[in-house]
């Protein structure tokens, strides 16, 4: 029998509940969609348009790749974050809707037409300084990361975005060769799963994301260790930063940058109501009176 979107949907749906994946309505619909070239407006539009045997054969392929929990995103090479659309693979993090939490802050520290530099450290897909690029017009950027693959993802979505022209990309093993430079906002996402907890974590995750960017050593904190002296030393005097965090390292990584010398310390929660970014800022320079 030849399937339709509806019908073709609704037996993805099923097969991704046999297989005891979570999510499967939406994993369903968007692996149709990208199988048959489709829209969700058609699905619900046009549900009796037939599939082609060459979209049957896609969709059957791309349903046997997230039986194997390969996350959708790697499947369709794409992923949405914030307001932009970005390429990514297996080199990079997945995006989630926690890290936006690192833009929102961002955004509140950077004035809409005020021209800001910001560091990225750890750039990865370009997610977090693409976000905020594009919403700060005047803005420019410098994405570090220690993975060429992963400068290779963020090269190319900078392109796809019309913003190659305000951001560099560094290979680089976080702030090392930024002895001069100097930045109005730092952000960042580091790795912070403890090492012993990544094969605990979802296959999602832990087959198929890059180790390099979700160990944190023994006890997740290794990254903010080298980072939190190391953003104040590259931020400007009254500059601010923003780190994602693991939902319980709130109390560890605040004390690090506190004792780096970081002023207004606090802590954002995410959409999920988690411990997700500490932010805060370097003291601005004393004037004399």
């Amino acid at each position: 029998m030849t399937l339709t979107l509806l019908s073709a949907w609704q037996a993805a749906r099923e097969r991704l509940e046999r297989a005891g994946l979570a999510g499967p309505v939406i994993d369903a619909r968007l692996l149709v969609e990208a199988a048959c070239d489709a829209t969700r407006a058609e699905i619900v539009t046009d549900p009796y348009r037939q599939l082609s045997a060459e979209q049957e054969d896609r969709l059957n392929a791309y349903l046997a790749r997230r039986e194997h929990r390969e996350p959708v995103a790697h499947i369709l090479g794409r992923k949405g974050f914030w307001k932009i659309m970005l390429n990514v693979n297996g080199h990079v993090l997945t995006p989630r809707p926690d890290t936006e939490t690192v833009v929102d802050a961002a955004l509140k520290a950077v004035a809409p037409h005020a021209p800001a530099s910001i560091l990225d450290l750890g750039v990865g897909s370009g997610a977090i300084l693409l976000a905020i690029l594009a919403e700060r017009p005047a803005a420019t950027g410098l994405g570090v990361d220690a993975s060429e693959e992963a400068l290779a993802v963020a090269r190319d979505n900078a392109a796809s975005l019309g913003l190659a022209g305000r951001l560099a990309l560094l290979r680089g093993d976080w702030t090392e060769g930024l002895a001069e430079a100097s930045f109005d906002l730092v952000v960042s996402n580091p790795p912070y799963i403890a090492s012993d907890l990544i094969e605990t974590l979802e296959p999602e995750v832990a087959r198929y994301e890059p180790r390099l960017a979700l160990d944190g050593g023994p006890d997740g904190l290794a990254a903010y260790r080298t980072l939190a002296p190391e953003i104040l030393r590259v931020l400007k005097p009254g500059g601010r930063f923003a780190v994602e965090i693991g939902y319980d390292q709130k109390t560890p990584v605040e004390a690090l940058f506190r004792a780096a010398g970081a002023a207004e310390v606090t802590t954002l929660r995410d959409l999920g109501d988690r411990d997700r970014v500490v932010t805060g800022a370097k003291k601005p320079l004393e004037t004399k009176t």
